[in-house]
């Protein structure tokens, strides 16, 4: 699998990602509420991939390891909480283009790790996917008035957690197989999201109610399908590639929010989103070219087959 499949995977997982806020919105109109469905989110995710890491890697992992991947949960735990605290302080298009500055912290990251500075194909992708966020958010054209200072920190706290968990996700634990590694980090980011919102909702009726509904479909979108497809993509493409194939998320949201909520998306807010697929494809059509055999090689690797 080449580095073009294993980027096709973080894109799924960052889609997969994005769906999730309208989904919320459903369950919230049958009176669930989010810190309900965020735990539902949790306890189906984790039994999932307890039961899926049981039958395809009963692999025994060094206590190390599974230490450091439950502190890399807590970076995953990190998002859910300040992002949640940040839609309660501001409004969405706002905490929404806060999460989203995780792309180019993301490169920053990888570059001081890396003592390299990010390549011209990543700094331009970075400037169009900043632009293409703010239009996709639909804060360009809209009066916002004055910010509560508190939202707007844990916005970026947010978005600094998640750059972080993309980033240690790539570096920790890249022996251990993927339902394993899954499996670990979602154990420790579940505990503390639990720790902050309260889990009555596992004895006080809501899941036999309906929530369980939606907590099954937050657990697959939420926690299997990009925790896993993380693990599996970002040690290959690197924290800050993965960054920007993240801003995959936005689109996705916006798209989700027209198909299941219904919501009016403006033609500004389509703009972003070109700008956004257009910022994401400049990173991966540089690295396809340079994938690309010379020609005067094409004979010699042609006799192989």
């Amino acid at each position: 699998m080449n580095k073009l499949k294993y980027s096709l995977l973080i894109l799924i997982g960052a889609c997969s990602y994005g769906v999730l806020s309208s989904i919320m919105k459903v369950g919230m109109k049958e009176g669930f509420t989010v810190s309900q469905m965020l735990g539902g989110q949790y306890i189906f995710g984790w039994s999932l991939l307890l039961v899926l890491m049981l039958i395809f890697s009963r692999k025994k992992i060094a206590p190390k390891q599974w230490l450091a991947l439950l502190a890399v949960g807590i970076t995953m735990s990190g998002t859910s909480v300040f992002y949640g605290k940040a839609v309660e302080r501001l409004p969405a298009s706002i905490a929404v283009v806060l999460l989203f500055q995780f792309t180019w912290i993301g490169v920053l990251m990888e570059a001081a790790a890396d003592r390299r500075i990010p390549s011209r194909s990543k700094i331009i992708s970075i400037v169009i996917l900043i632009l293409g966020t703010l239009l996709a958010g639909g804060v360009i054209g809209e009066s916002t008035g004055p910010l509560d200072t508190r939202g707007v920190v844990y916005g970026l706290l947010s978005a600094f957690t998640f750059a972080l968990y993309m980033f240690v996700s790539g570096r920790v634990g890249t022996t251990v197989p993927a339902f394993n590694k899954s499996f670990f980090m979602t154990t420790g980011s579940g505990v503390i999201v639990l720790s902050v919102f309260s889990p009555a909702f596992l004895w006080d009726g809501a899941l036999v109610a309906g929530l369980w509904k939606y907590g099954l479909i937050l657990g697959i979108l939420g926690i299997l399908i990009p925790v896993l497809f993380f693990a599996i993509g970002m040690p290959k493409v690197g924290s800050g590639t993965g960054a920007i194939l993240g801003a995959a998320e936005l689109p996705a949201a916006v798209v989700a929010s027209v198909l299941l909520v219904h919501e009016h998306v403006s033609s500004l807010q389509w703009l972003g989103i070109v700008l956004i697929f257009i910022g994401i494809a400049i990173p991966q059509i540089r690295f396809s070219r340079k994938q690309s055999p010379p020609i005067y090689e094409r004979p010699e690797s042609a006799a192989h087959l």
